[in-house]
């Protein structure tokens, strides 16, 4: 008969949090890939304006173009930018701490007790 222990005990990722607020983290993993993917999206814009720009051959219209789009990108890259910042000020105003919108406890039904992360 096979031991049943031949891999040993199997642990979750490092990353995974073993906390009970569930939504929380579904929350803030959300929120990360949609910053990890406006990052690429945007990088994927400035290589293809480049592209567009170096392949304009003096066309007024394509280099407008491809500038619009560096623009767009720019301007897309501080909006993400601009959140954590705002997120960090209104954090700091409220709360007395910029992180207070990205660390949120979960308090229980004891009231003032948060759930153990």
């Amino acid at each position: 008969m096979p031991d049943k222990d031949i891999f040993g005990p199997i642990e979750p990722p490092s990353f995974i949090s073993k906390d009970p607020s569930g939504l929380i983290t579904i929350f803030n993993n959300a929120l990360r890939l949609l910053v990890v993917v406006g990052g690429i999206y945007a990088l994927l814009n400035f290589i293809l304006a480049g592209y567009a720009f170096m392949s304009a051959v003096g066309d007024p219209k394509k280099i407008e173009f491809a500038w619009a789009k560096i623009w767009q990108s720019m301007v897309g890259l501080m909006i993400i930018a601009a959140s954590f910042v705002l997120a960090a000020l209104i954090g700091k105003l409220l709360f007395g701490n910029t992180k207070a919108l990205f660390e949120i406890n979960i308090y229980g039904p004891g009231g003032s007790t948060p759930v153990p992360k």
